[in-house]
């Protein structure tokens, strides 16, 4: 199976989508699909499901049945989750929207375990993240705990500037992916991580647009 790594991020952005339709679809005792159909509940084209299972390996569906179910997510569970192992990760900043993802990242962990949650605010120091055993610890402890458990990811809820400066001390210390809410884009600066920005602003801004320009 092809893993992923010269596939188009396009593709890569799909997967999940499946995933989750899927997931639901075996919930309710569904068994097999059709691309037509998958196509129809995704908003996208049977040829273009069809090219997006290609992208990984010799996945066909059976004439007048479609796909397995089972064996789509099992696909799907490999190329998103690997082999089972949680990738340890670290949150930077826990104000309102840091407590938010650093609860959603604990309570669905979609292949991520979070060891610990840094902030610079001496009140928030010392508690815990909502009703888990995550203790926020100071920011000046941040290089010291990346020594000793060696996180792979970052998630970043802090403004840009700090973003921008404990990006170069982050990649130093090993990190090799950002899920980014801070609106630095350092994949600029730092071309070899991978990095994931989530523009909640865009987002809306995107939505606005649409409703005020698509026809509907």
């Amino acid at each position: 199976m092809n893993n992923g790594a010269r596939v188009s991020l396009p593709v890569i952005k799909r997967l999940p989508k499946y995933y989750r339709y899927l997931k639901n679809l075996r919930a309710s005792g569904v068994t097999s699909i059709s691309s037509r159909e998958l196509a129809a509940h995704l908003g996208t084209t049977a040829s273009q499901v069809r090219q997006d299972f290609n992208c990984f390996g010799d996945v066909n569906g059976r004439q007048g049945i479609g796909y397995s179910v089972d064996t789509l997510l099992a696909m799907l569970e490999s190329l998103l989750f690997g082999d089972g192992d949680l990738i340890p990760a670290i949150q930077i900043g826990a104000g309102r929207l840091g407590k938010a993802v650093s609860r959603f990242i604990s309570r669905d962990t979609n292949g991520y375990r979070l060891t610990a949650v840094f902030d610079a605010n001496p009140s928030e120091v010392g508690t815990c993240i909502g009703d888990t055993d995550i203790k926020i610890l100071n920011i000046d402890t941040l290089v010291d705990f990346c020594k000793e458990h060696k996180p792979r990811v970052a998630v970043l809820c802090v403004p840009r500037e700090s973003a921008q400066q404990l990006t170069e001390t982050l990649v130093g210390l090993g990190i090799e992916g950002f899920w980014n809410f801070s609106h630095y884009d350092m994949s600029v600066d730092y071309p070899h991580v991978v990095v994931e920005n989530v523009h909640l602003g865009d987002s809306l801004m995107s939505l606005g647009y649409r409703l005020r320009n698509e026809d509907r």
